[in-house]
């Protein structure tokens, strides 16, 4: 009885996975369908790949939502040439007296975050692509006066850099630890301007958040603040009797979109559902996804005193997340701001 019992669950979740890989094979098809077309509509783009985009159409699709990649399929190719020949031409002239003509404490600054950069992943610890890293910050820092670099800037370039390097290696290759000085030049050319083009579309709509003092940053904590009280009170009184702020542990949240408390695909798969809440994915959405991280742990923490709920909140239990754990913060965030984000006296009244 046992083993019939077993091979009924097996023949279930063959059926199951049946079902999943034909739906996956269904989307697919149908970002295939739209990419296909003369010009593609970018809120039609956005709903389907709220939900998340496929691997191997991630690169373009991204491209396209950040507003790199122009609609019309006739001018991309032209549009990307030019872009990329900007960005080395601008490199080669920022770089053309060496180092010693840099800035030298934004280049400091820049070369000594580079190495820190997901320090145990093998991509980002290859030499070729520190060096593109280093560039990519640099160009960017010099042609943003008004905020410069910032630590954390560092982290936003890689999921950039990671998906864009999946368009030139195989599907079974792990780009985490793909040795990219076996790429030819061009290639890995593209992908540096590619990655810095659209790290400056995307931190065009939070730039703010690295200027003096950097307001955007300071908004969005009393913002989360002011959003915990509304929907979990009892954590919100319990942080505050322990004499927990909230800059203590959410600065970080916000000056790296969480991308210190989650993995790099996981990352990924939240940047899919950011771009798509255009204009303000990586600002406001991000908001109400860190509202849902903190309420996630909201049991935990209120039986926590001030030095274990610093503790925990800095190295929060993420290790085993699966894409299911994403897909529920991502629902829960889009939750709360359906609830609170239309509301007369959304978050103290501001819009």
């Amino acid at each position: 009885m046992g083993d019939l019992h077993l091979v009924g669950t097996e023949h279930q979740a063959d059926a199951v996975y049946a079902l999943q890989r034909s739906k996956q094979r269904a989307r697919f098809h149908k970002f295939k369908e739209m990419l296909q077309l003369p010009v593609v509509d970018l809120e039609v783009l956005r709903k389907l790949s709220w939900s998340g985009i496929p691997t191997a159409i991630r690169p373009i699709v991204w491209q396209l939502l950040v507003g790199y990649l122009p609609c019309n399929s006739d001018r991309r190719n032209v549009a990307l040439e030019r872009k990329r020949k900007e960005y080395q031409d601008g490199v080669q002239q920022t770089f053309a007296r060496g180092i010693e003509g840099l800035d030298q404490t934004i280049w400091h600054q820049v070369f000594i975050d580079v190495p820190r950069t997901n320090p145990k992943m093998a991509l980002f610890q290859n030499q070729a692509t520190q060096r593109c890293l280093e560039r990519i910050l640099y160009c960017w820092a010099i042609r943003h006066p008004a905020s410069s670099y910032v630590q954390g800037i560092n982290d936003l370039v890689t999921p950039f850099f990671l998906v864009f390097l999946t368009a030139y290696i195989n599907e079974d290759q792990d780009p985490e630890s793909y040795d990219i000085s076996l790429l030819p030049p061009e290639i890995l050319a593209a992908i540096e301007a590619d990655s810095y083009w659209c790290l400056t579309k995307l931190l065009d709509g939070i730039q703010d958040n690295y200027t003096h003092a950097q307001p955007g940053i300071q908004r969005q904590i009393i913002k989360l603040r002011e959003l915990i009280c509304r929907i979990d009170a009892p954590l919100a009184a319990h942080l505050q009797s322990e004499h927990v702020e909230f800059i203590q542990f959410s600065f970080r949240w916000m000056n790296c979109l969480l991308m210190r408390e989650v993995t790099l695909q996981h990352t990924i798969r939240i940047w899919d559902t950011y771009l798509t809440e255009h204009p303000h994915g990586f600002s406001e959405f991000h908001l109400y996804v860190c509202a849902a991280f903190l309420t996630k742990w909201s049991a935990e923490l209120q039986r926590m005193e001030f030095q274990e709920i610093m503790l925990f909140l800095q190295d929060v239990p993420t290790d085993d997340w699966q894409e299911k754990d994403i897909e529920l913060l991502l629902s829960e965030a889009f939750m709360w701001k359906s609830l609170f984000h239309a509301s007369p006296m959304h978050l103290g009244g501001s819009k």
